[in-house]
């Protein structure tokens, strides 16, 4: 250029675009940064929740073992008198003459007690169509009444809870044709005492 402005010397004056660079810069290096902090993040995020899916399928595991050994596991005895502990009466409630003395020498020949042999009272009298009722107190339903049970299998079991005492009535009805077989009495005593396992299950965990 002409004039009275003219351009000496053999450096020219810093111009600002250098500024930019160095800002560009900077925020090039704050990028990777936060880039990096950002990606450890999420690492130790991932290992956290595979930790808890390691947890969780280690509990879901033990569960499934546990079911399966209860599922598999051998019912318990079932703690039922002997017959020889159960004390039985004897009812006739039929117009047949002789029934429960007969019954009751039948059972007493099984390893049962008997008690009263006796005509019923007058609520069952003639009042029994089926085999017959076997009736106890509340405690019996699941002792003496199922034990007296396998020698009448078809036969009604009742409960009186206002009943004292231990022993059981056997009231023969209209449809009374004898007392079970004794082999077939035997292993309905015999299952009810020492029950089979359940099948075992598969377990599908």
């Amino acid at each position: 250029m002409g004039g009275q402005y003219k351009i000496t010397g053999d450096k020219y004056p810093r111009m600002r675009p250098a500024r930019r660079v160095g800002r560009l810069a900077f925020l090039a290096v704050a990028c990777a940064t936060v880039l990096g902090v950002a990606g450890w993040g999420t690492l130790q995020l991932v290992d956290v929740f595979a930790g808890d899916d390691e947890t969780s399928s280690a509990k879901a595991a033990a569960r499934c073992r546990t079911t399966a050994a209860q599922a598999n596991a051998s019912p318990a005895a079932v703690a039922v008198p002997r017959p020889a502990q159960v004390t039985v009466n004897v009812l006739n409630a039929t117009t047949q003459g002789g029934l429960a003395q007969k019954t009751a020498d039948e059972l007493k020949k099984r390893g049962f007690r008997i008690g009263d042999v006796s005509n019923a009272p007058e609520e069952f009298d003639k009042r029994v169509g089926g085999t017959g009722v076997l009736l106890g107190p509340a405690a019996s339903l699941k002792t003496s009444l199922p034990v007296l049970g396998t020698q009448l299998p078809a036969a009604e079991r009742r409960t009186d809870a206002a009943r004292k005492g231990t022993a059981v009535d056997l009231i023969i009805g209209d449809g009374f044709k004898g007392l079970a077989q004794p082999a077939v009495a035997d292993a309905a005593l015999a299952e009810l005492t020492a029950p089979r396992p359940a099948p075992t299950r598969q377990q599908t965990c």
